[in-house]
């Protein structure tokens, strides 16, 4: 395996040691609001601490990215490390299933190497540009999939900014006339890492930072599938909005989304 990527698994599975360790006294944990409907507890801010740490005593001049500790490094540094140490934390707090532990490398601000690893399926989801993206080891690709009819697709509700909930909404509506179902699970990082493997024909998603996606952009395009804002445009890790599946689905997608599109989400700021 390429020697990044070995320091980030190890990073990743010491984070999920941590994150397991606490399950059993997640009612005792010290939980402080980060903002609407956002939460860190204490696990969120051993496990970024681990990671951080195995990975500058390797990289010692790269920079950091975590969502916890913010931006640590030199501001100009081409290796970014970005850093989710606990995706899924109100779910893990209601011990419901769906965390990840992400870790994506931006090599001069594109994505590099990607680590999502669910550490209670004992689940390592690997990727580098040019290698492949792997499940344990098991080469994944995206599904085939040419339309919405009994596609399975992945998205995130706007619960922390709900300036374009009604947008979202619309889109929502659309997709679900056709669709054999729509999953809202709760960790991004996680859903993405779906799509990769082929669980997930597509997903969707407002207003998500870098730490939820960068690690699962290398696992679709490794995977063979298409990331881009909502229309179809670069520009997904300023923003945020994100559409992706294979080709001819992303196509079919983005233009459902296309009539449901305010200036705000053609525009970002």
């Amino acid at each position: 395996m390429d020697p990044m990527l070995n320091i980030a698994v190890r990073a990743a599975r010491a984070a999920g040691d941590i994150i397991i360790r606490s399950l059993d006294r997640v009612d005792l944990l010290t939980i402080t609001p980060k903002g609407r409907n956002d939460f860190v507890t204490e696990v969120d801010r051993q496990a970024e601490s681990e990671i951080i740490n195995i990975l500058h005593k390797a990289y010692p001049h790269h920079a950091f990215l975590g969502e916890e500790s913010g931006s640590q490094g030199a501001a100009q540094a081409e290796y970014v490390w970005v850093i989710d140490p606990l995706d899924g934390t109100t779910n893990f707090l209601h011990g419901f299933p769906h965390v990840c532990v992400s870790i994506g490398l931006l090599y001069r601000g594109r994505p590099e190497k990607a680590v999502i690893y669910d550490p209670l399926k004992q689940e390592l989801f690997t990727g580098s540009r040019g290698g492949g993206a792997m499940l344990n080891n098991r080469r994944i690709r995206v599904t085939k999939l040419t339309g919405l009819k009994g596609a399975l697709l992945g998205t995130g509700f706007p619960f922390r900014d709900q300036t374009h909930v009604d947008a979202y909404l619309a889109m929502f509506r659309e997709m679900m006339k056709d669709t054999a179902g729509i999953r809202r699970a709760g960790s991004a990082a996680l859903d993405l890492a779906y799509v990769a493997a082929g669980r997930l024909d597509g997903f969707w998603e407002l207003g998500l930072k870098k730490w939820d996606i960068t690690a699962g952009i290398v696992l679709i395009q490794e995977a063979g599938g298409i990331v881009t804002d909502l229309q179809g445009r670069e520009g997904y890790l300023e923003s945020g909005n994100i559409l992706t599946a294979n080709p001819r689905l992303h196509q079919v997608m983005r233009e459902v989304m296309e009539q449901h599109l305010t200036d705000e989400l053609r525009n970002p700021a």
